[in-house]
C-alpha cells in the first residue's frame, strides 16, 4: 500500500507520460519515474513492497535475461518488469507503477544502481551474467564494479544469488555470499579477466575451469548447465531446450533466467517452455520488411565482448552485412574498442559500414581485410544490399535511429 504522497507522485507521473507520447517526445516510461521520483524520493522502495522481485545485472545479455525471466516467472502469476530496458531507477519506477498488482517482478537494472536498488526493493533472486569492458568513458573501470557488487551483495544475504560461474568478476562478486545457485551460463570473451579480481595475479584456464594462482578462487561447480540441445540442472533434471532466439549465448542467458524462476516455485518444464517461446526482445532479434526488395533482421551489440557474440550470429549466406556505428553518449564516444572485435573472415556477404561513424568503421574493415562499401545513413545502406535478407548489426543509438523509421 503506497502513501498519499505516492499516490500523487504517480499521478504526476502518469500525466508526464502521457504528455510525453502525444507531443512524439518518447515513450514517456522515463519522464513518468523522474517526475514521480522528483515528488516522492521514496517511490521505488513502496512500489517494490509485498513483490517476490528477480533483479537482473551485467554487461551483456541483461534485457534478453529479464525477458526471458518475466516470461518464466509468469508460470506463476502476473510480472512487472522494465520490458523496454530502461534499467535506471526511473525506469524502474515506471515498470512497476505500471503493474501494481503484479506479486511478482523481473527488474533488469544497470550495473552500478544493483546496490541502492536492491536496498530498495530487497530482492528475491540476484541474478549476475557478466562483466566486461564497457564505454569506460561513461560506465568506469570493471573491478571497480565488481566490487561495489560484491558489497552490495554483502548487505543482502537473505536474496538468492544466481551467478555465471564462467565469468570470473561475477563469481567474485558472488563467492562469499550465503545462497548462490551457480550456473555454466558461458564465457567466451576472457580478455578482461586474465588476473583475478582478489590477488591480483594470473587467472589459469583449463578448458572450462579456471583458478587464480595468487588465492584460494576458482571455478564453482555448476548446479544449472546446458548444451546444444538441453538444460540441466539439479537433482539429475535434463529438459530438451529449443529456443526462438539465436546463438549460444542465449542458451546461457535462458538458463540463468530458468534457475532464478525455478529458485522462485516455477515448474521447470513450464519455464524452458516459456523462455523457449521468446522470439523479441525490445526490437532486438526481429525481422522486419525493407522496401520491396528486402527484409532486414535487427540485431544490437555495445562494448567488445558483445559484438564478438552477435558477429557469430550473423548468417553469413545473407545477401548482404550491414554494420552500423554511432559515437554518441550512450554509445561512447571513444570508438577505440573497434580494435578490439575480430571483424575477419566476411568473405562471401557484401559488407556495408553505416552509422554516424562509419568511417571509423570502414578503417577498422579494411585493416581486417574486408571488402566492403560505405553507405552513412542505415536504411541506405540496407536498399544498397542486393536484393534479399540482410543481416544488420548495430550499436546503441543506431539501433534505436534505426527502429524509429522501421515498421
Amino acid at each position: 500500500m503506497v502513501s498519499v504522497r505516492a499516490r500523487a507522485a504517480l499521478a504526476a507521473g502518469a500525466g508526464a507520460r502521457w504528455a510525453s507520447r502525444v507531443t512524439g517526445r518518447g515513450a514517456g516510461a522515463m519522464i513518468g519515474g523522474l517526475v514521480a521520483m522528483t515528488i516522492d524520493r521514496s517511490i521505488l522502495q513502496q512500489l517494490g513492497q509485498g513483490r517476490r522481485t528477480v533483479v537482473v545485472t551485467g554487461t551483456n545479455g541483461k534485457s534478453t535475461t529479464t525477458r526471458m525471466t518475466a516470461a518464466a516467472l509468469a508460470t506463476l502469476g502476473p510480472v512487472a518488469t522494465n520490458a523496454e530496458g530502461a534499467n535506471m531507477d526511473a525506469g524502474l519506477v515506471a515498470a512497476l507503477a505500471a503493474a501494481p498488482t503484479a506479486s511478482l517482478a523481473a527488474l533488469e537494472v544497470d550495473e552500478m544502481h544493483v546496490p541502492h536498488v536492491s536496498d530498495a526493493v530487497t530482492p528475491s533472486v540476484i541474478v549476475l551474467l557478466n562483466l566486461s569492458r564497457d564505454q569506460l568513458d561513461r560506465v568506469g573501470e570493471i573491478n571497480h564494479i565488481e566490487r561495489t557488487l560484491r558489497a552490495g551483495l554483502a548487505r543482502h544475504s537473505a536474496a538468492v544469488v544466481v551467478a555465471n560461474c564462467d565469468d570470473v568478476l561475477m563469481t567474485s562478486a558472488a563467492y562469499d555470499h550465503p545462497h548462490v545457485v551457480w550456473v555454466a551460463a558461458g564465457g567466451g570473451w576472457a580478455s578482461d579477466s586474465v588476473s583475478c579480481p582478489r590477488s591480483g595475479e594470473v587467472i589459469v584456464r583449463e578448458g572450462a575451469d579456471w583458478h587464480s594462482t595468487g588465492c584460494d578462487f576458482h571455478r564453482p561447480e555448476p548446479d544449472w548447465w546446458y548444451d546444444d540441445t538441453h538444460i540441466y540442472g539439479p537433482g539429475g533434471l535434463a529438459l530438451p531446450m529449443a529456443l526462438t532466439l539465436p546463438g549460444t549465448v542465449n542458451r546461457g542467458n535462458a538458463t540463468q533466467a530458468v534457475a532464478a524462476a525455478v529458485t522462485l516455485g516455477a515448474d521447470p518444464a513450464a519455464a524452458v517452455a516459456a523462455v523457449a517461446a521468446v522470439d523479441e526482445v525490445a526490437g532486438r532479434y526481429r525481422t522486419v520488411p525493407v522496401g520491396p526488395a528486402h527484409t532486414a533482421r535487427l540485431l544490437l551489440a555495445k562494448n567488445p565482448a558483445g559484438w564478438q557474440e552477435a558477429l557469430s550470429m550473423l548468417d553469413r549466406d545473407a545477401a548482404g552485412v550491414v554494420i552500423s556505428v554511432n559515437g554518441q553518449v550512450p554509445d561512447g564516444e571513444d570508438l577505440s574498442w573497434l580494435w578490439d572485435v575480430r571483424f575477419e573472415h566476411f568473405e562471401n556477404v557484401p559488407v556495408v559500414a553505416a552509422g554516424e561513424r562509419g568511417t571509423d568503421l570502414a578503417v577498422r574493415l579494411g585493416y581486417a581485410g574486408v571488402e566492403h562499401t560505405l553507405v552513412h545513413d542505415t536504411m541506405a545502406a540496407i536498399r544498397s544490399c542486393p536484393p534479399g535478407h540482410v543481416e544488420v548489426l548495430a550499436n546503441y543509438t543506431a539501433f534505436l535511429q534505426l527502429n524509429r523509421r522501421l515498421p
